[in-house]
């Protein structure tokens, strides 16, 4: 695709929404300040998800907003995906990556990959009830990813996988789980399979949950195989070909961590622009002063290209358009907003900014990981110079 088609379709779609998107968006942020945003300081201390919200989540469709009608989901974009995404991550980013790696990862890896057999068996359930959980990711393969060591066995009528997995979002609430293994590890790479493995299959538990610096609430744990048995129906796309599982999907992931990011970004800003409003010092608010009012401004032009970047991957990918440089650029881009916002947000409440009675320092230590997790940001910059240095 062209520069300047990219720029005319950016310049078409970026400019407003539909009114049935704003309905969405609205409808989500109804959501998250009614029933999330009262859960937030719990689920933090707890360090873990409200049942009942993630029930809430599948009740509103939430769990399956790109999930065909026939399988129970709602049938729509991407694009308001990103959108409840980054709504909930304006409250809490913990639900949000719940909804961002069941919708982006899990649900998006079905639909493109899924025989009809687990298609039926699984889509109707991952949206009406049961969460999804994506693993990938061992101790000795982060961004080098094809160099996991779980592996699976052929024993004629299933599979047996052994190994271990690490940093598993939804780890603790999920029932389905796409596992990749190597069933050839001299074959390298083009050893890798997919596989759907549920969390009552002998040989399967989930082990140690991290203690966490962000996402507190969400559960990044351990997965363990022991012979795990696995039906022989349950590989996910074709046997031998779960590195291109992998990569198309976290594709499309990138965006949904760009929305989160977004949000993050978004809640901070709004709480530092409503402090700064109320708090005085010298006769005045603090936002009455040129020094405030441009940090404040700084912020929102950072969250304003952020926003665009990424709604412009998302309608791209909506529009069957190329649009890997665009959510690498987007992930990139928002995890350094998120972060950088959220800072200065602190730095804007003084001495309120390092304290957990206030909101902000929360924000900060969950934009963290945006840098980290669905690839790094060195791994996005190896993306993006790649394909702009080819001509892409």
């Amino acid at each position: 695709m062209s520069t300047a088609a990219s720029l005319a379709l950016s310049n078409a779609a970026l400019t407003t929404l539909t009114e049935e998107e704003e309905l969405f968006r609205a409808s989500v942020r109804e959501f998250a300040e009614g029933e999330v945003r009262p859960r937030v300081e719990a689920m933090e201390h707890a360090a873990k998800l409200d049942p009942e919200l993630i029930k809430q989540c599948f009740d509103l469709g939430l769990m399956a907003i790109e999930s065909p009608e026939e399988y129970g989901g709602t049938g729509s974009t991407i694009f308001n995906a990103i959108v409840a995404i980054e709504e909930l991550a304006r409250v809490d980013a913990s639900i949000s990556v719940c909804v961002d790696v069941h919708n982006t990862l899990v649900t998006n890896a079905f639909i493109k990959w899924g025989s009809d057999e687990l298609k039926k068996k699984y889509m109707p359930d991952l949206a009406s009830s049961r969460v999804g959980a994506y693993a990938l990711s061992e101790a000795g393969s982060g961004s080098d990813a094809f160099a996991l060591k779980t592996k699976a066995v052929d024993k004629g009528d299933h599979w047996e996988l052994s190994g271990q997995k690490l940093w598993i979002t939804n780890g603790n609430e999920a029932e389905i789980f796409i596992v990749f293994a190597n069933i050839d590890p001299e074959a390298g790479y083009k050893g890798i399979t997919a596989f759907i493995v549920e969390k009552a299959f002998p040989g399967f538990t989930v082990g140690k949950k991290e203690d966490k610096l962000g996402i507190r609430a969400s559960s990044t744990t351990e997965l363990i195989f022991d012979n795990c048995k696995v039906p022989k129906e349950n590989v996910l796309g074709e046997v031998g070909k779960g590195y291109k599982v992998s990569i198309e999907t976290l594709n499309e992931g990138r965006i949904g961590i760009a929305a989160q990011m977004l949000g993050i970004a978004q809640g901070a800003y709004e709480a530092a622009l409503k402090y700064t409003a109320e708090r005085e010092q010298f006769g005045q608010a603090i936002n009455s002063f040129q020094a405030v009012q441009f940090q404040l401004a700084e912020m929102a032009v950072d969250i304003e290209a952020a926003r665009l970047l990424t709604y412009n991957a998302a309608r791209l990918k909506d529009a069957g358009k190329s649009f890997l440089k665009e959510a690498a650029i987007a992930k990139l881009y928002t995890s350094r907003v998120a972060e950088k916002v959220s800072s200065k947000a602190i730095e804007l409440y003084g001495g309120y900014g390092y304290v957990k009675d206030y909101p902000v320092e929360k924000y900060w230590r969950d934009s963290k990981i945006g840098s980290i997790y669905e690839g790094t940001s060195n791994m996005q910059l190896q993306t993006i110079a790649k394909l702009i240095t080819s001509g892409k």
